[in-house]
């Protein structure tokens, strides 16, 4: 008897420490990677479409993942630098993702898109709005719309819908994405009869915009453009501290959650473009705000356009039948009516999706839906 207990504790004992195996033909995850800012003067605004991500590999997953395989997410912290977006993309490379979402701000794509497109692997960027951003080549692509047709429809919407036709504009001179835009609404602005009094230049890292700010008070413009990131609220609470009632109007990179912050005021007033709000009224929008409210995640715009960006990668990857690059870009590249929740895409020949602007309105800091524009 006692022989017999010493030989069953030896074999539990055995098979305690044997290593765990995957069962014979056990799906190994189709890695997906995720390249945003976690630390950096990104990171804020990026951290909302990481969590946007996250979910969406989750909800895929629970319905049995893609080609009987789960997703594995990959994220790469670009730091909030163009450095730091390069670094990341070869590493993904060399992690042998079969594709990139992201990253977000236009500087970081345009950095990371070079090293990606050599590398043959698809990157889908959800908030890159820079026109060059999908002319590095057929494997990059965005699910956002371009500033091309942002910076028309903001000037259009200063000039017609606000019947205001003088501005002053702030440009972020280290910001690919606020020259860029800058330029559009500029030329657009000036093309439909408005008058732009002065532009005017600074970095995002700055903490006092009031030399800017004062030589703008002087000219009492009916608008002022702040096409930036983060700091756009900032400028636009000190602008109507110091007094001036020119409508502030941003553009889609505008962390506009920060229009009422303790201790700095609240932002009465002021315009922003979005790519989608929770006020859609579509059935797959109104499902979507209803599952991650019960995830407790905040519905804003940045959760559900990232959302829809992975799950067009899962359309494309189902379509190809494969995880072969080359067969996931041609299948992206082939993308006709996806039904989203942030708007229906279809890719056009650059890589461009073909789908509306949401035009928002500030109201005592609180963002309320104004209208929408089609193409």
């Amino acid at each position: 008897m006692q022989n017999r207990l010493i030989c069953l504790i030896t074999v539990v004992l055995l098979l305690a420490f044997q290593p765990v195996l995957q069962p014979a033909g056990a799906a190994e995850g189709i890695k997906l990677g995720a390249i945003f800012a976690k630390t950096g003067a990104a990171a804020p605004s990026n951290q909302a479409q990481l969590i946007g991500i996250r979910y969406a590999i989750k909800k895929i997953n629970s319905q049995g993942g893609v080609l009987g395989r789960p997703m594995e997410l990959i994220e790469y912290d670009n730091r909030g630098t163009q450095l730091g977006s390069k670094a990341a993309a070869q590493q993904a490379v060399q992690d042998n993702v079969v594709a990139v979402v992201g990253p977000s701000w236009s500087s970081h794509s345009l950095a990371a898109a070079p090293v990606l497109q050599e590398a043959g692997v698809v990157m889908l960027t959800p908030y890159s709005t820079h026109v060059d951003v999908t002319r590095i080549g057929n494997y990059i692509f965005r699910s956002c719309f371009t500033d091309l047709l942002q910076g028309k429809l903001l000037a259009q919407f200063a000039i017609k819908d606000l019947k205001l036709k003088t501005a002053a504009i702030m440009v972020d001179v280290k910001s690919d994405y606020s020259i860029g835009l800058a330029r559009y609404i500029k030329d657009n602005f000036i093309q439909m009869g408005g008058i732009m009094l002065t532009e005017q230049h600074y970095t995002h890292n700055q903490h006092d915009f009031s030399k800017q700010l004062q030589a703008i008070k002087e000219l009492h413009p009916g608008v002022i453009f702040i096409p930036g990131h983060d700091e756009g609220i900032f400028i636009a609470r000190q602008a109507q501290s110091l007094g001036i009632d020119a409508i502030p109007i941003f553009g889609d990179g505008v962390n506009y959650t920060s229009a009422v912050e303790k201790g700095s005021g609240t932002l009465y007033k002021g315009y922003f473009t979005a790519h989608w709000d929770k006020a859609a009224t579509n059935i797959r929008s109104r499902k979507f705000v209803a599952d991650i409210e019960k995830e407790g995640i905040e519905t804003i715009s940045k959760v559900a356009l990232v959302y829809d960006s992975v799950l067009l990668l899962k359309d494309a990857i189902s379509r190809a039948g494969s995880t072969d690059r080359e067969a996931i870009r041609l299948a992206l590249a082939d993308t006709q009516g996806f039904q989203g929740v942030s708007g229906t895409f279809s890719f056009d020949k650059n890589g461009d999706p073909v789908k509306g602007v949401t035009f928002m309105e500030l109201r005592q800091g609180k963002s309320v839906f104004y209208k929408e524009f089609t193409p």
